[in-house]
Parts: C-alpha cells; structure tokens; sequence
C-alpha cells in the first residue's frame, strides 16, 4: 500500500498540445484535492512537430521517433521541476508523478488495436527524482477497450449529484462527455472534433495557434452545406463505447470535404465551431436527455462564442463550469492522471468498463522507478 498522505502529480499534454498541464494533488478520503497547477509551455517548434506528426503529415522514421520521445520526456520533466519550484515543494514530499504522455497515435480498433503515448517516462523519473506512473491507456486496449476516455471516474467522484443526471463536457482538441445518471451508472465517449480542428485552421489561415474567445468564427457565418457534408463523417453516428483523435480529426479530413468549393476562411471557422456544437449537442440529446446540467472542461471554456452556442443548444440545461464546483477546468485532467498513478500504486483499477468497452476492470499503468539514492 502507498502512503495515502502524500502528494501526487498529474502530468498531461492534449490533443490541442497547447501546453503541458501540471496538477500537485494531495488526497482527503481517497478525494483528490488541487493544491498548485501551472501550464508549462511547448517551444513552438516542437509543438508544430508533434502537431504534424499526429496528424500523419510527417512519417518519422525510428531514430526520429526517438529522438522526439525523449525531448517530450525532457519537457515533461520541466513542467514536474517548474511545479514543484512554484509550489515550494520537494521532490521527495511526492510519491509519484502521473503522466499521461503525449498521444501521437489511437487506432483501439481493427485487427492490431492500438493506442501510443510517448514521453519518455524513465527520462522523467531520472530528471525529477520521482518514481513515474504512465502508458495508462494499453491495458484497457489490450482487454478490448477504447482505452478512452478514463475521466469518468474522477468525474462520478467529484461531481456526481445524487438522483440527478448531470453531464460532464470535456472541451480538449476532441470533445467528450461524461454521462453521469440519476441512477449512480457512469458511461461518456468522445463525441467528436472540440479545438482541434478550431486551432489547425486559425493556425493555417491567421497564424494564431488558436481563436481566441471564438472572434474568429464569430467575424464568419456558419454554412448548412458544409456543416452537413461534415457531420455525415460515419464517426458521429457509431454507438458507444467509442474514442478518437487528431489522426482522424484533422486538416486532411477536413480539406478533403472542403473539396474544390471555395469558403471564405471565417465562414470554414464558424462552421467548425457548429459543428463542434452539435455534435456535442446531439450526443447529450440522445445519451443524456433526461440531464438537467452540464459542467464545462477543458481549454473550450475559454472559447466564448463555442460556449454560448453550446448555451443555446442544450438549453433549457444549465451550462456552467465546472469551477462552480470547486473543480479548476483547466486542470480536471492532470488531477486525474494523479489519481491514476495513485490507484496503480495501491493495485486498484482505474478504468471503468462500461465507458471503455473493456472486458473487465484493470490496474492501469506501468512504473517507472526513479534513482533510489535521491529519494
């Protein structure tokens, strides 16, 4: 058994790789409480690498490969040392580092399913001093789930109000609800494209990595067409258990729709941001018709216009942040990964079956011991 005294630190980059989300968490009656976070920033020319590397724009041959899983591991690193020099806290006052690592790749169907998540976590573990949980995601593939999402948990611990059926809306480069019943059963998935393709194009068309408050999308209008051809992707009507990615949400998904027709560059904007929504929307209406509110995560909080649309659609719901219960929206998902690595290390599964579509719970996650002499 760990100590259940000690602090824990929850490490993730997402599909947006807008930064590297750092969450010092200390746990009250197994309850995981947010005690300092920080984002850690990419060097943009890292970001651009992953980004296009993700989105299978470039191959990288094995020396590449390695190269970039340790730079990621070094940065991942850096976060772990930034947090804790924020914080005032040792090294050796935490018991071990959650990362999720950085995903390049999630393919949990077909014949060969598979889901990559690099950083390299013997780099972070020999860098910080701390021992490392990571690779979070392959149990639940090997045992025939998504792998995806694994918030849900987190989410009915902290958020759940009893004999009401409440949703937790996840807004990271895809979108993914959490499902959580009157009844106490939890189920979510992904839904679709969130600021994926939102920044992909502001970055291509306005040289900002991201729109900020929506403006970009508000200056367009949103085209029926378009937005048809869009949400015919066979994705969006697949049933649950069900999870995506940059390697399916993309430029190239989204050029080959645009086709030879020609979009003013704020009218594509505002369609994707419709798009977002209604998929979102859609996907609440049919698995979470009976939910009376929905709480906000995730980078998307900060897009206005995204959440006032989002307003529109869902009403009458109540769509609030998750900040309105004491839960930080940027950090909900590093505090996860903390709990996570604290589950592997007291043996206890972290994955919930009925969410990934996995054969049965599973202890997630491999340890990655740091030297002992530092500890």
């Amino acid at each position: 058994m760990t100590d259940v005294s000690a602090l824990y630190i929850g490490l993730i980059s997402g599909t947006s790789v807008d930064g590297i989300d750092a969450a010092l968490v200390s746990f009250e009656q197994d309850r995981p409480q947010l005690v300092h976070a920080l984002t850690h920033p990419w060097p943009e020319a890292m970001r651009e690498q992953i980004l296009r590397v993700a989105q299978d724009e470039t191959k990288l041959d094995l020396d590449a490969y390695g190269r970039l899983d340790v730079a990621i591991g070094q940065m991942f690193a850096d976060a772990v040392k930034e947090l804790l020099t924020q914080s005032g806290t040792p090294a050796v006052s935490v018991r071990a580092i959650g990362s999720h690592g950085q995903t390049i790749r999630h393919r949990p169907s077909g014949e060969y399913p598979f889901t990559l998540q690099i950083g390299d976590s013997s780099v972070i573990a020999e860098r910080s001093t701390i021992d490392v949980v990571a690779d979070f995601r392959r149990a639940d593939v090997a045992a025939g789930g998504q792998g995806a999402p694994l918030l849900p948990a987190v989410h009915a611990m902290l958020l759940a109000r009893p004999g009401h059926t409440r949703v937790v809306l996840n807004l990271g480069g895809i979108a993914n609800i959490t499902v959580l019943s009157a009844n106490g059963h939890v189920s979510g998935f992904d839904t679709g494209p969130a600021n994926g393709l939102l920044d992909a194009w502001s970055l291509r068309h306005r040289g900002e990595a991201f729109d900020r408050g929506g403006a970009f999308a508000a200056s367009g209008r949103m085209d029926e067409a378009l937005l048809a051809n869009l949400l015919e992707d066979p994705y969006f009507a697949l049933p649950p258990p069900k999870s995506t990615g940059r390697e399916h949400f993309h430029l190239g998904w989204l050029d080959a729709r645009l086709g030879s027709a020609t979009f003013s560059p704020a009218d594509v904007q505002a369609t994707l941001l419709e798009l977002t929504a209604k998929s979102v929307a859609n996907a609440i209406a049919e698995h979470a018709g009976d939910a009376s509110d929905v709480l906000l995560c995730g980078g998307g909080v900060h897009n206005g216009a995204l959440v006032q649309r989002l307003r529109e659609l869902l009403h009458p719901r109540e769509l609030t942040s998750t900040g309105t219960q004491g839960i930080d929206p940027d950090y909900l998902e590093a505090t996860a990964f903390a709990w996570l690595a604290r589950q592997r290390l007291l043996g206890l599964p972290g994955n919930l079956p009925a969410v990934t579509g996995a054969r049965g719970p599973r202890v997630l996650g491999a340890v990655y011991a740091a030297p002992r002499t530092s500890r």
